[in-house]
């Protein structure tokens, strides 16, 4: 197979690698991108599927390799997404399903699988507007739950994830896997402690944060009149001190029967629809 990809002066023409051994330094260093080290090292990640690859694409993340099973081959929207590779400077492999199982270790992998290079927004540079609202993440471990928060804030319209301290990694296959695709729609921000505090102090913003010691039900508060950030504790831990005195508001979600706590990504989820429910009265009007 082959892509015309011919630039001024160059006369090169893109060309499909076929590999079939998982000996192949390139397919090595694919499968070092579950390493959380080799991730910040290249600055780069994957995500598997066709769909997650084309939503990428047109969201404007940079490809760097393309990999797809020989039996995709000839399929007209895997051949568009190679072509696109390959226009954008990028390399596509056509490997063997025991080389796509040993990079996604899994043994009924997706197809195809891209290697992306990683988005950050600087937290220096966010302006919160009105009618908006983020939600900040501390210390947040579980891989499936940060997938979670990040598609249920691009569900809930958020517009953005601040990761708070020592959080896992968005970019990892476990938390991209989890997102199903809103990594790509979803700005990220990461922040220390100190960093945070700072930012939100000076913001704008009202920061509402969850506490098990909230003295506001989390149902009468304001959302409208000030951009809203969302502030989670961590799963076990919930906020430290420092994080919960620069709250504007501790809020409380009321429970009932014998659990004394809700899972992170769900208790995230009911405050960021409550927050929804309350943008969209003053669309409304």
């Amino acid at each position: 197979m082959t892509y015309d990809d011919r630039r001024p002066g160059t006369g090169r023409v893109g060309q499909v690698k076929e590999v079939t051994s998982l000996a192949n330094p390139i397919i090595k260093d694919i499968k070092a991108l579950s390493n959380k080290k080799d991730r910040e090292e290249t600055g780069t990640f994957m995500a598997e599927g066709l769909k997650l690859v084309i939503d990428a694409l047109e969201l404007g993340f940079e490809i760097r390799t393309l990999v797809y099973a020989k039996a995709a081959k000839g399929k007209p929207l895997v051949e568009q997404v190679a072509s696109k590779t390959v226009a954008r400077g990028g390399l596509v492999l056509e490997v063997s399903e025991k080389v796509l199982s040993s990079v996604t270790r899994r043994d009924n992998p997706q197809m195809v699988v891209g290697i992306f290079e990683q988005q950050w927004k600087r937290l220096s540079d966010l302006r919160p507007d009105l009618g908006q609202t983020f939600v900040a993440l501390d210390r947040v471990r579980d891989p499936g739950n940060l997938g979670t928060i990040i598609r249920t804030a691009d569900a809930a319209g958020a517009s953005g994830v601040i990761l708070v301290g020592e959080c896992t990694d968005p970019y990892s296959l476990e938390t991209v896997r989890a997102t199903m695709g809103s990594i790509f729609a979803m700005p990220l921000y990461r922040a220390s402690p100190a960093e945070f505090i700072g930012f939100a102090g000076k913001s704008g913003a009202q920061v509402v944060a969850t506490h098990l010691a909230g003295a506001v039900d989390y149902r009468t508060i304001d959302y409208k009149r000030k951009p809203t950030i969302l502030l989670m504790g961590n799963e076990q831990s919930g906020l430290p001190d420092d994080l919960a005195k620069a709250a504007d508001r501790l809020a409380r979600i009321p429970q009932q029967g014998l659990a004394d706590s809700l899972n992170l990504a769900v208790a995230t989820a009911v405050m960021l629809f409550e927050a929804r429910r309350h943008l969209l009265s003053l669309e409304a009007r």
